[in-house]
């Protein structure tokens, strides 16, 4: 029997939420996915559609969410619907729904750029070289076995978070002399979390198709939605 899986994409453009998306397709279906794609959160608030759903794949940076939609989703986790995604599309998504940001425990709060000397207005002034760290104790996760640290040169998210999220890997952002911060910070870049019985896969590479493309990264999402999946 297949598994059944949907993707909600949208938002903003600059995430290329369609063909982030559609790169995985292939590897949903010969994993046993079918799948059904929406531009809009509404679908969480269908509690039969939901219930009947193994996975989620959320692509949508920032937007919003009603209350009902919210709920749903938050539900259909609790039960076992496994949620999954990457960057802004799943760690800046809902920015003003308080019950979103409770169930993923983490939210973007900024990408540091370049030396303001360096920038000339366009996405790359946030493109950064930086290091994802795989964590000793992920070594042997289904979601990291295998994989070792490895660099990027992308956006490197600044992340806020509580204390139930399970860190795979991280990224430590810098103190350079034109920051107003006075020390090095450590953010989580690959995490999981256990939301009553279901389970959320994040990682915050992946700001644009080329990013996905990393075998790294790839890899990474790749098995992180199957570990997410009921």
């Amino acid at each position: 029997m297949s598994k059944q899986a949907i993707i909600i994409r949208g938002g903003w453009d600059g995430h290329q939420p369609v063909e982030a998306t559609d790169l995985f397709l292939p590897f949903l279906a010969e994993n046993g996915f079918e799948t059904e794609i929406f531009d809009s959160p509404a679908i969480y608030a269908d509690a039969g559609r939901m219930a009947g759903t193994d996975l989620v794949v959320q692509c949508m940076t920032m937007s919003t969410i009603e209350k009902e939609q919210v709920e749903g989703l938050r539900a259909a986790v609790e039960a076992g619907t496994g949620l999954a995604g990457w960057h802004g599309g799943i760690a800046d998504s809902y920015r003003s729904s308080d019950a979103y940001l409770q169930l993923m425990g983490a939210q973007f709060a900024n990408h540091p750029g370049k030396h303001p000397s360096e920038r000339v207005g366009d996405q790359a002034d946030n493109y950064i070289p930086h290091r994802i760290d795989i964590l000793p104790e992920a070594a042997d996760h289904p979601i990291t076995r295998g994989i070792e640290s490895f660099d990027l040169v992308t956006e490197q998210y600044w992340v806020l978070t509580d204390g139930l999220l399970d860190v795979l890997a991280t990224t430590t952002l810098p103190k350079r002399e034109f920051d107003p911060w006075h020390r090095e910070h450590t953010s989580p870049a690959v995490w999981t979390r256990q939301w009553g019985r279901g389970r959320i896969f994040a990682c915050t590479p992946g700001h644009r198709v080329e990013i996905l493309e990393n075998p790294n990264v790839r890899t990474i999402i790749e098995r992180g939605m199957l570990w997410a999946s009921r």
